[in-house]
C-alpha cells in the first residue's frame, strides 16, 4: 500500500440507534467490518492491519457490549495517525422514547437491563452517560429517531462518500408575516426592521428581484450590516448542523408582505452561500401575493 492513506470509520452510539443497519451499509459499499470490537484491542488491531492487511477501507463498531471504559478508544484515536489512517467517528443517537418503542417491538434486551431491574429508560440514560466521551469526540452525530434504514444509509453515503459541500442542502426562502410563518423553517429571520420599499411610489409594484428594489434596500447601512451579521452567524452554524447529522437547513427571511425586503435579503444570502456550497436553492413563497 506504500504511503497511501487508508480509511477507518468507527461506528458507535446508543443501543437501538441503528448500528447494525450502519455496519450492513458499510459492508455493502466495500468496507471491511468488525462488529463489537473490544476497545483495548483497537490499537493492536490497527497495528496488525497496517503490517499485513490489504484492506484500505475498514469500519469498526465499538459500543457498551464489551466495556464501560472508553478511555482506550480515545487514546487509540490520538495515536492512529502513525498507522496512516484517515479516521472518522460516527455516533448514532436516539431519543429515549423512540428507543423504548424499538425495544418493545423487537423484544430485545438492553445490555444494562439487569443492572436497573429491567428499567430500560434508566439503562439508556446510563449508557449515554458512559458514551459521552465518544459523542464529544465524534466527527458526526446522527439522531436516527425519525430515520428509516434507507434514510440512514443515505446520510452515511453523504458523510463517507462526499465532502461537506455535497452533504448539506441549503435552502433560503422569503415570506410575508401577514401570510403566516413557514413551519418547515429551521431559522426565521425578521427583516421588517429595514426601510420598506413599498412606501416608495415607483418601487411599490416591483419586487426584491428587481434591481431598483435591491439597490434601494442595500442603500441603507443597516441593511448592509444586517446581511454581514447574518452571513457571519450562518457560516458559523452550518458546519455545526452537519456535525449533528443534518443534511438540510432552511433559512426563512420574512418581511410584511414577502415582496420586497425579504426577497432582496434572501437573494443576497443565496448568492453568499453559493460561493462555498454546492446545493443551494431559493424560493419566494409570497412574491406573487398582494
Amino acid at each position: 500500500m506504500g504511503n497511501e492513506q487508508k480509511e477507518l470509520v468507527i461506528i458507535t452510539g446508543v443501543s437501538g440507534a441503528g448500528k447494525t443497519s450502519a455496519v450492513g451499509f458499510m459492508e455493502d459499499v466495500g468496507y471491511y467490518c468488525i462488529d463489537n470490537m473490544p476497545p483495548f484491542l483497537l490499537t493492536t488491531f490497527l497495528e496488525l492491519l497496517a503490517a499485513h492487511s490489504e484492506h484500505n477501507k475498514i469500519a469498526v463498531v465499538v459500543d457498551i457490549r464489551s466495556t464501560e471504559n472508553f478511555d482506550s478508544v480515545v487514546s487509540a484515536l490520538d495515536d492512529v495517525e502513525r498507522f496512516n489512517y484517515n479516521v472518522k467517528m460516527v455516533y448514532l443517537d436516539i431519543k429515549n422514547h423512540i428507543a423504548l418503542k424499538r425495544y418493545k417491538l423487537t423484544r430485545r434486551k438492553h445490555p444494562f437491563a439487569d443492572r436497573f431491574n429491567g428499567e430500560i429508560t434508566q439503562a439508556l440514560e446510563y449508557e449515554k452517560e458512559i458514551l459521552a466521551p465518544l459523542r464529544l469526540r465524534a466527527d458526526f452525530v446522527i439522531d436516527t429517531s425519525d430515520m428509516t434504514s434507507n434514510q440512514l444509509r443515505n446520510r452515511l453515503t453523504q458523510i463517507l462518500l462526499g465532502d461537506e459541500k455535497d452533504v448539506m442542502n441549503i435552502h433560503v426562502m422569503s415570506f410575508g408575516f401577514k401570510h403566516g410563518v413557514p413551519t418547515e423553517a429551521d431559522f426565521v429571520i425578521d427583516v421588517r426592521c429595514l426601510p420598506n420599499p413599498y412606501w416608495v411610489e415607483n418601487l411599490k409594484n416591483k419586487t426584491g428581484l428587481d434591481k431598483e428594489v435591491r439597490d434601494y434596500v442595500f442603500s441603507f447601512d443597516e441593511s448592509k450590516k444586517l446581511l454581514e451579521k447574518l452571513t457571519d452567524m450562518l457560516d458559523f452554524l452550518t458546519p455545526l448542523y452537519i456535525k449533528e447529522g443534518k443534511s438540510q437547513i432552511i433559512f426563512a427571511i420574512g418581511c410584511t408582505g414577502g415582496n420586497h425586503r425579504s426577497v432582496a435579503i434572501a437573494e443576497a444570502l443565496k448568492e453568499h452561500f453559493e460561493e462555498n456550497w454546492d446545493n443551494v436553492s431559493v424560493n419566494h413563497r409570497d412574491i406573487d401575493r398582494k
